[in-house]
């Protein structure tokens, strides 16, 4: 199991897993540290004649407390400070406010967690996430939520949970190339169902992506991912810790779609 937990600590953090049960060493947060942390989303498009590009920029406060036996609490906020995108972009708003409990079984083969609150997508609920790690070259994944609509882009709108969205899938790990195989489908948060596929190339402190997408609506898209992390990539842990963002994301769209292929995080 040596070379699974020397690469999955890095695809688990570019595929949105924080596990404290740190199997592989991956989570940086130990029980009662609190940490207090900013970053910028940053949203272009380039789909009408008139205009070339369009940009949404928000900064992104946030804090996240780590309170022991696997119970994590986080928040963050969205303030706008360049926006294209209209009226429903311009609010300071909160992007998610979640409780989630994670757990592992003793040999780190099966984790699990479970996550309550406001969720990305404008959506909050309750959602479920599983890993099994069959070999040191493959892990099976799933996903599974219930869900309502709470946005607070244009005044409150809310709706009573009763959505359900699904992924399932599976990782390999090409072990000589240090590169990892993705696979996942099912139904979306806008109800549309679809697949895709990703390829990712780890270096020690990047990854890089390929990925293509089908769904019943807008069939095929793809594009590419790039998951930087930030420097100091060695930091002093205290009890209550400031610090930027610890990582940088792009993802290229070929097609701009907004709706397809979204699962809320």
């Amino acid at each position: 199991m040596k070379c699974f937990k020397r690469v999955w600590p890095w695809a688990l953090v570019a595929l949105g897993w924080m596990m404290p049960c740190r199997a592989g060493g991956q989570s940086l947060m130990t029980a009662g540290q609190v940490d207090v942390f900013m970053g910028v989303d940053f949203h272009y498009r380039d789909i009408y004649y008139n205009k070339v590009y369009e940009v949404l920029i928000n900064l992104t406060p946030g804090v996240k407390w780590d309170m022991g036996r696997g119970w994590l609490v986080s928040a963050q906020a969205l303030v706008p400070v360049v926006n294209d995108y209209g009226d429903r972009y311009k609010r300071i708003r909160m992007n998610h406010a979640v409780l989630s409990k994670e757990m592992c079984t003793k040999d780190h083969r099966w984790l699990l967690k479970v996550s309550g609150g406001l969720f990305s997508q404008e959506r909050y609920g309750l959602d479920l996430k599983g890993m099994l790690v069959v070999s040191d070259w493959m892990a099976l994944e799933a996903q599974a939520g219930l869900t309502g609509l709470c946005s607070m882009m244009a005044g409150w709108e809310a709706s009573t949970p009763g959505k359900l969205t699904g992924l399932a899938g599976a990782d390999f790990y090409l072990k000589p190339w240090n590169t990892e195989l993705r696979l996942r489908g099912g139904k979306y948060v806008f109800d549309d169902l679809g697949g895709e596929v990703e390829v990712m190339r780890h270096f020690r402190h990047c990854t890089v992506g390929l990925y293509g997408t089908w769904n019943d609506r807008t069939q095929y898209n793809g594009g590419f991912k790039v998951v930087m992390m930030l420097p100091p990539y060695s930091r002093t842990r205290r009890k209550v810790n400031l610090r930027p963002a610890s990582n940088f994301r792009l993802t290229y769209n070929v097609e701009a779609e907004q709706y397809a292929n979204k699962m809320y995080t």
